[in-house]
């Protein structure tokens, strides 16, 4: 299995960065590192131990958030009161992936998280991404794929789905198929859409001869 997603929290409120950490450890796959509330701590946290995504206070004691944003190399949400257009539009200028405005609901960020993690498989199974995966990834990115998210899943979605989240490795259509007791063609069809909105990831398996047969896993699975 994939190591989880290491979150750094970046908020001189103490008590705001331990509620936003304790979301982060409530997120499955996601981890928070233990948080800083300043530049400088952040600076250092980042050379002793990269995270894989800095949720990032636009408030800072020593240093605008939005001026650190710009010399941070890591993923980066920006998590600010400031409401106003031209403040989102510099996060957005300045490399943030998402703009989230204090106070939100836990489900807020609980989604955002889902979202930014669904949009890593996307990218990171595509040794040479199309316009169309890229375009994909940043729809699940700042949307949170409302499709995958709002819509209730079907029964046959459901099972094609625990059929591979329940696999030790990967699985491909057909064991899916005769898992669930439907064709391999819809198996087939459920498999791709799922991979599509990042919720499975797909390998290639090269045999003797034939066409290279699709292999299915969940995230981080496989790799």
């Amino acid at each position: 299995m994939a190591a989880d997603l290491t979150v750094l929290v970046v908020d001189d409120d103490f008590h705001v960065a331990r509620l936003h950490c304790r979301i982060v450890d409530e997120v499955d796959g996601f981890r928070a590192l233990s948080p800083v509330g300043s530049a400088a701590e952040a600076a250092r946290s980042i050379a002793a131990e990269p995270p894989d995504l800095v949720l990032l206070d636009g408030y800072l004691p020593d240093r605008n958030g939005l001026e650190l944003l710009v010399d941070l190399p890591i993923d980066t949400i920006v998590v600010s009161a400031a409401s106003d257009g031209a403040s989102v539009r510099r996060a957005l200028r300045a490399g943030a992936l998402g703009y989230l405005v204090k106070p939100f609901a836990p489900q807020v960020l609980h989604d955002r998280l889902a979202a930014y993690a669904r949009f890593r498989n996307v990218l990171d199974e595509a040794v040479n991404a199309d316009q169309e995966r890229i375009e994909r990834a940043l729809r699940i990115l700042h949307s949170g794929d409302a499709g995958a998210t709002t819509r209730s899943r079907s029964a046959t979605e459901t099972a094609v789905l625990e059929a591979v989240s329940e696999a030790d490795g990967e699985r491909s259509a057909a064991e899916v198929a005769e898992l669930v007791g439907v064709s391999r063609a819809t198996a087939q069809r459920y498999l791709s859409a799922l991979a599509a909105r990042g919720l499975l990831t797909t390998q290639l398996r090269y045999g003797t001869a034939g066409r290279p047969e699709h292999r299915y896993a969940p995230p981080g699975v496989g790799r």
